[in-house]
């Protein structure tokens, strides 16, 4: 093949990309309700792969959806050693978007209170989660949005399985423990091979975390190497699996607060589908409105 059909190739999967990302974000930005008129959005921006495409797919959308709302992009500056300080501030500003870098140095906090050899993701999290939360009061963001994709949330739901004895995931949308933030998470749909190909095609000015990158012994690394086993061995298990995260029977588990087992008893009327508990109340539709695809800038 010459170099000018390759070319062409190379140019017609980058629109299917583009198109696929903007799709599945649009979808669960619409199913999740996560963004309304008005809203002002707060991107938290690390200056990884996922946060990066974060921003610049929501960017895409306010440009091209009906519904109007405006993005401030938010760094934590966790004081890391060599943390490059220019990169972000330069990135932010070709863009002409808004944007705060607040400074706390979290890294020292953190290197203190954990052990050597000690996984710090947990309390790295909680305090960069309070800081973000208090600049989003500052600011008047009405949103808050992570990077967090769909592989991501099944790490996370086959973590608390194993080690937490929970079933828990990251939710697409949900209110802060204080009642006063709603965090949204924009590419619960996307996969993350899918956007590490994005952030090398939109060529983003990747900043490592080196306070827990570097912990090569992470139970999340070791789950996430699991998963892309899985997924190599058999293609589209871990689709399957974030879709049964929204096709619960919680019938069919163990909780006994989520269902009245002790109420149970027989009603003698034939289930069609099998010999589920019973049957889920019927949701009202989810408001929809449509998100234009661009397939080129």
């Amino acid at each position: 093949m010459n170099a000018p059909l390759r070319s062409q190739r190379a140019i017609y999967e980058d629109n299917k990309l583009a198109k696929r990302l903007r799709r599945q974000m649009g979808d669960a930005i619409v199913d999740y309700r996560m963004i309304e008129d008005g809203d002002r959005v707060m991107v938290c921006l690390s200056g990884g792969k996922d946060s990066y495409s974060l921003l610049d797919l929501l960017l895409h959308m306010r440009n091209h959806a009906p519904v109007k709302f405006e993005i401030v992009a938010v760094n934590l500056d966790q004081r890391h050693p060599g943390f490059p300080e220019d990169v972000l501030p330069r990135y932010l500003d070709g863009l002409g978007v808004p944007y705060r870098i607040e400074v706390q140095d979290t890294y020292s906090v953190v290197k203190r209170l954990i052990p050597e050899g000690k996984t710090m993701c947990s309390l790295c999290s909680r305090l960069r989660r309070g800081v973000l939360y208090r600049v989003a009061g500052e600011l008047g963001a009405t949103k808050i949005a992570l990077g967090h994709h769909r592989d991501d949330i099944l790490e996370t739901l086959m973590l608390n399985l194993f080690f937490a004895s929970k079933m828990k995931g990251m939710p697409p949308k949900l209110v802060s423990d204080d009642g006063r933030h709603v965090v949204i998470r924009p590419l619960a749909y996307c996969r993350e091979a899918d956007l590490a190909t994005w952030a090398e095609l939109r060529q983003f000015p990747i900043i490592p975390c080196d306070l827990c990158g570097s912990q090569e012994t992470l139970q999340r690394k070791q789950v996430k190497s699991m998963l892309q086993q899985w997924e190599k061995q058999y293609p589209g298990r871990l689709d399957n699996m974030f879709r049964a995260l929204q096709n619960i029977v919680p019938s069919h588990l163990a909780d006994r607060n989520l269902f009245d087992f002790s109420g149970l008893t027989a009603t003698g009327e034939p289930n069609e589908e099998g010999d589920r508990a019973f049957d889920p109340p019927e949701l009202p539709p989810t408001p929809r409105f449509p998100i234009p695809v661009v397939e080129s800038e």
